[in-house]
């Protein structure tokens, strides 16, 4: 075999090297973000306004209890009468890490039972609550709390805003003891629980219990 020229190798590097480069340079590929467009890694401080484009959906929900207990059901299925007894509206706020005395509530001072709105209580009979004839109609309903009892407050002065009572148009103080429990509510919570007697309207919330006693 002869070996081959010096030209012939020339030529055969140079198109070795043009069909390497023939070849468009690829761009390492681009890191796609570990968010969507817009979006940031850290939670926001208020994301729940992103949400809801025609309204910030509130940190303190809106709740309703009935006694009877779950009456709209009963009504649907045609156990219950044509009106309830008691009915109570109210927001939930919740601890978000704080202790509830002192860093939310302070003791001798009125606190609104709930957020935003007052919290109201309609009453479709009247009752007595702790031998105090109340008549049927709407209130709204606030408290001062002590270490060992709360006062709950009814009050005629409806469809305000709870932060600002009105003490003059208060119609019924109640004292009613106050007790610590095992567990931590994270949501403040009100329900009526049937007794032998009529109900109790239950507050809880952290380690705070308050039952407020109806009879019909």
């Amino acid at each position: 075999m002869k070996p081959i020229s010096s030209f012939l190798y020339t030529a055969l590097l140079f198109v070795s090297l043009a069909a390497c480069n023939t070849g468009e340079k690829k761009e390492p590929a681009a890191t796609k973000p570990l968010t969507a467009p817009g979006t940031d890694t850290l939670p926001k401080k208020n994301p729940s306004a992103s949400l809801n484009s025609y309204v910030a959906v509130d940190v303190s929900p809106m709740d309703m209890c009935y006694f009877p207990v779950d009456y709209p059901k009963l009504k649907m299925v045609g156990q219950a009468d044509p009106l309830p007894l008691a009915r109570v509206i109210y927001s939930r706020p919740h601890l978000q890490g704080r202790q509830l005395f002192e860093a939310i509530l302070k003791y001798g001072e009125p606190w609104r039972l709930g957020a935003n709105e007052a919290t109201e209580l309609q009453l479709f009979k009247a009752a007595a609550i702790n031998d105090k004839k109340i008549p049927a109609g709407r209130y709204i309903l606030y408290c001062i709390p002590e270490r060992d009892k709360w006062t709950i407050v009814l009050n005629s002065n409806i469809d305000c805003w709870g932060l600002k009572q009105d003490a003059s148009k208060d119609v019924a103080r109640i004292d009613v003891p106050s007790k610590k429990t095992i567990q931590r509510i994270e949501y403040f919570t009100m329900l009526f629980e049937k007794t032998d007697s009529g109900t109790d309207l239950l507050m809880a919330w952290d380690d705070t219990e308050v039952r407020l006693p109806f009879s019909f």
